[in-house]
């Protein structure tokens, strides 16, 4: 799976345990928030002033077996 902007992070966080630590990598906690399931990556990241193509980026690797 390829994790786009417009991916809501619940959906991104269901598909591997490894995107989960990119969170954590920018301080977001996001597993046990209540918006996870309508916020996208989009929103997530501009919110919280991170490059979206950089923490999309990130999180592409993150998903990849073996990483």
């Amino acid at each position: 799976m390829k994790v786009t902007a417009d991916m809501t992070v619940a959906n991104v966080l269901k598909q591997s345990k490894k995107a989960a630590e990119v969170f954590r990598k920018y301080n977001l906690y996001c597993i046990g928030c209540k918006g996870a399931a309508e916020d996208t990556i989009m929103k997530v990241a501009v919110n919280n002033g991170i490059d979206v193509k950089v923490f999309v980026e990130e999180l592409n690797k993150a998903m990849r077996p073996g990483s």
